[in-house]
This record gives structure tokens, C-alpha cells and sequence, in this order.
């Protein structure tokens, strides 16, 4: 295979030199020792020194675009969501590529990372509700106070004010005693656990615009479980159904190709004792 040619990115100095080496083929000397397999020499030159050419033209064309910020945004922005739609700009590389005419051209480009994502556990907040009206029925008589904290409870607990409101629900158990206090104190703990585990935090998942219920959840699991796993005469051993919902959350996920990949990976990186 011929070696490369690295480009100048001179385009004065390209065409210098395509000039001068055709302008030598076109010149009709020794005509009487010609034949076709001259002519096929000579032809072959002119069209190996048009793709060189073609390739210096090609390897500056890149290189304007590589040093354009206006480009390289458009191109960030047309390709982010090939692979994760969740990517941010990490810095650039160094990357060699090869261009026509066998001309190789070195050019600094920006990469892009997985930008990291933040998850959160949260109680379903419409069943943190049902807590809360229970403990309402225990803490009133009448429909209408019941109905009034109930619903100032549940704004307080969807701002996130959950400790403001346990010590709210505190007052009532003081003055609690029998059965009704029992049912108190077993909803503010219900809450109160929650709160310790950090489950409880729905300002802020509903600040970046995510359900607080668990629908969507449910709703996957009929998806990868339920339409998968159960049917007439199916029949699992525990060990093959794990793996089944594995693969069936890669599936859905839509991240099949990258956790085949990985796989794939796995087996031609050489292991460490």
C-alpha cells in the first residue's frame, strides 16, 4: 500500500505542484517510441495526481470546518442523540483521517460523554396521600375539617415540607389517646419512615418534570414482565427468569446494541489474574 501524504493545508502550494508534475506528462516528447501502454502510464500519473490533489482540497475543507465554532456546534446538534440522547461536550481529541488521493490529514475535534444522571427514590405520592387521609378520619369528627387538612397536608407534603407537617401531625397525637391514638401515631410513623429514607423529596423530582406516582412504573412492569414472562404453559426457573428481565429492561430501554456491544467487549479484552 502507498504511504500517505500528509497535507500542507496550502492550497498555493497544492496546485503548484499538480501544475508541475502535469504539465511534464503533457509534454509530447519521443513521440515515435509511443504506444498505448505509454499512454496508459501517463494517464494513470494525471489521475493519481487529481485524486492527490482532490484529497489536499478535501483534507482543508475539513480543516476549515474543524477550527469553525458556528460548524461544530451544528454538528454536535445534528449527532447527540445517535447513541444518547443524554450527551454533553467533554473537550477534544486528535483524530487522523484519510482522505482521497491517499492523503492523510491530523485534525482536533470535539468528543461527546454520557452527561451523568441523577435518579431518585420517591414513595408514590398518591399513596403517601391515603396515609395522610387516614389519619385525618382519626383526627376529626366532621367531614369538612377532615377534608380542609387533608388538602392543606397534601400541598405541604408536595412542597416538600414533610418535617413541617410531622410535627403538625405531632400536635394531634398529644391530645390523641385510646384507638384513635394508636392510628395517629402509626400514620405519622408511616410518614416519618418514608421521610428518614429520603422518599419523600417531591419538590424536586417535580422540579425537573417527573411523574410522582408510580403509573409509569406499573405500566413498565406489564410491559417487560407480565407480556413476556406469564402466559399458558409457561413455567420459569428463577435463575433463566432473571436473565430473561435483563434482557427484556435492555430491549425496552433501548439499549440493546450497547449492552451487546459490551458483552462482545468483554470477551476480546484479555482478563487480569
Amino acid at each position: 500500500m502507498k504511504n500517505s501524504i500528509y497535507s500542507s493545508f496550502d492550497l498555493n502550494k497544492s496546485l503548484g505542484q499538480f501544475q508541475e508534475k502535469v504539465t511534464k506528462l503533457l509534454e509530447l516528447t519521443n513521440i515515435s517510441e509511443w504506444d498505448g501502454r505509454v499512454f496508459k502510464e501517463r494517464e494513470e500519473k494525471i489521475r493519481e495526481f487529481a485524486l492527490t490533489l482532490a484529497g489536499e482540497c478535501t483534507a482543508l475543507l475539513l480543516h476549515k470546518l474543524s477550527k469553525s465554532e458556528e460548524f461544530l456546534d451544528k454538528a454536535m446538534q445534528e449527532t447527540q442523540g445517535w447513541w444518547q440522547t443524554n450527551t454533553q461536550k467533554h473537550g477534544c481529541k486528535k483524530r487522523q483521517i484519510l482522505t482521497i488521493g491517499n492523503v492523510e490529514v491530523n485534525l482536533k475535534l470535539p468528543y461527546v460523554v454520557e452527561r451523568p444522571t441523577q435518579t431518585y427514590q420517591l414513595l408514590d405520592f398518591y399513596h403517601a396521600a391515603s396515609h395522610l387521609q387516614d389519619f385525618a378520619d382519626a383526627a376529626f369528627s366532621t367531614k369538612d375539617e377532615r377534608q380542609k387538612w387533608f388538602k392543606k397536608a397534601r400541598k405541604t407534603l408536595k412542597k416538600g415540607q414533610a418535617l413541617g407537617l410531622m410535627r403538625n401531625m405531632d400536635e394531634f397525637i398529644s391530645g390523641a389517646t385510646g384507638e384513635r391514638l394508636k392510628i395517629l401515631v402509626r400514620e405519622r410513623n408511616y410518614i416519618l419512615k418514608a421521610y428518614r429514607r429520603r422518599l419523600l423529596k417531591y419538590n424536586e423530582v417535580a422540579s425537573q418534570k417527573l411523574p410522582l406516582g408510580s403509573g409509569a412504573i406499573e405500566s413498565l412492569i406489564r410491559q417487560v414482565v407480565n407480556l413476556r414472562m406469564k402466559g399458558n404453559s409457561k413455567f420459569w426457573l428463577k435463575d433463566h427468569a432473571e436473565i430473561m428481565l435483563h434482557l427484556r429492561c435492555q430491549w425496552i430501554a433501548k439499549t440493546w446494541d450497547n449492552f451487546c456491544d459490551s458483552i462482545f467487549n468483554s470477551f476480546i479484552k484479555s482478563r487480569t489474574a
